[in-house]
């Protein structure tokens, strides 16, 4: 009853102004970024070139139309994203944090405002027809933007006339948007919480059939990969500077303490796990900041390059930070990752393996629930669906990892309820 109070304190010390404010700063911070790397015409260009790819996995905006543009688009979909949830007066909740941040980090590579509007307008429709406020689904929305890349494919990557094919990819957005909020809140029972990127599973059941449907028409869509490399100076410099800075906020926040944060370590992080519910503002901010550091660390630490899409990688760690990551429940998955590609030949410091790593987190909840052995065996195993369902819908559900995360999760969790319940001397339940 105690640490409930004293949460429910921390959190009512922070105004939802001052809130929203941080993020807008944070919006803000990465448009200014853009504009100091390269002039404003080369932005645009970039903008441009952004705007007409594919956007499929790997396709990273650093690589094929350089930092500025990549951090403008991401500044500018963010700053967007946070005035939506603003104006529709969306509670800031961890949900919401991890939302916006994983806005920012996949418009590094793969969402634009052109292939995003038509998924939110499909999702507006959705919430008018059930006579609902819009602001229910706002961040179903923001993270069933996953399929943007659907938008682009139709739109620039199949040939057709420029006004048709932003007709076709236009619609395609808004079915894929009115669709996605029942099915985002039904497959919530097939993992039962324990992936994280809970949207990214069921835009991956919509990816593959929507994939299935164009390759009936033999309409092929297959993955790239366009990644960057060379920036880790300019690039770690600006990481740490802002992890640092949310470090040193959620400190201020937090009465000039990190008191408190044993309790976020000690949370399982099983959906729905809301830091700044459970614990305030300041410390989710302190948990934030950890993370980022972390993730930026890792990366650093075994030789990998900070391209734009582990960038996306690492600002989607930091989001979900405050909505059931931390290090204890993360590392045992990372170290699954990492083992099983080091064991198996595989080359860890790669972009798709730090793609795995970091996005392998969405398996947190496994490690926080079931103890580090299963945090392994779920990295492990994570590590080798990963690489074998992107084929299912053909890289434009960017959140791949979600989509194997779930059928992980799925797997895993019956097995480790049955052992526990063998531990513990109880015959497992048969279900059939």
């Amino acid at each position: 009853m105690n640490k409930q109070l004293t949460a429910a304190r921390a959190q009512h010390k922070v105004s939802e102004k001052i809130k929203y404010r941080l993020v807008f700063l944070f919006s803000l911070i990465l448009i200014g970024m853009g504009l100091l790397l390269d002039p404003p015409l080369i932005i645009l260009k970039g903008l441009w070139a952004i705007s007409i790819s594919s956007s499929v996995l790997i396709t990273d905006y650093i690589q094929i139309a350089g930092l500025g543009a990549a951090f403008v688009n991401s500044g500018l979909l963010t700053l967007l994203s946070v005035l939506l949830a603003k104006l529709n007066k969306v509670r800031m909740s961890g949900p919401l944090i991890a939302a916006l941040y994983t806005m920012s980090g996949f418009s590094f590579f793969g969402k634009t405002l052109l292939n995003s509007l038509p998924i939110t307008l499909g999702v507006f429709l959705f919430a008018r027809l059930q006579k609902k406020p819009f602001s229910s689904y706002i961040i179903v929305n923001l993270f069933g933007t996953a399929l943007a890349p659907a938008v682009s494919v139709v739109a620039f990557g199949f040939g057709l006339p420029p006004f048709v094919g932003m007709l076709v990819g236009t619609l395609v957005g808004v079915v894929i948007g009115f669709v996605l909020p029942p099915l985002a809140s039904h497959f919530l029972s097939f993992h039962q919480g324990f992936s994280l990127y809970n949207v990214g599973f069921t835009a991956g059941i919509i990816g593959m059939v929507f994939t299935a449907i164009m390759r009936l028409f033999n309409y092929d869509i297959s993955n790239v990969n366009h990644v960057s490399s060379g920036n880790n100076l300019l690039l770690a410099s600006f990481l740490y500077a802002s992890f640092i800075g949310l470090l040193v906020i959620g400190w201020a926040l937090n009465e000039r303490s990190v008191k408190g944060y044993s309790r976020i370590l000690k949370s399982s992080g099983k959906l729905v796990t809301d830091f700044i519910a459970l614990e305030g503002y300041g410390l989710t901010l302190i948990n934030m900041g950890i993370m980022g550091i972390a993730a930026t660390s890792y990366v650093l630490l075994i030789g990998g390059q900070l391209s734009g899409a582990v960038l996306g990688g690492i600002y989607t760690v930091v989001g979900f930070s405050a909505y059931g990551v931390h290090l204890r429940n993360s590392i045992p998955i990372v170290l699954g990752v990492y083992l099983t590609s080091f064991l198996t030949g595989g080359d860890p410091n790669s972009a798709s393996v730090l793609l795995t790593t970091l996005f392998g987190t969405t398996l947190a909840p496994i490690a926080g629930y079931y103890g580090p052995v299963a945090g392994l065996l779920a990295g492990g195993l994570h590590m080798a669906l990963v690489s074998n369902v992107g084929f299912l819908h053909g890289g434009i559900n960017l959140y791949n990892n979600g989509f194997s995360g779930g059928f992980i999760a799925a797997f895993l969790v019956p097995i480790l309820d049955s052992l526990v319940k063998i531990r513990e001397g109880n015959k497992p339940e048969i279900r059939g």
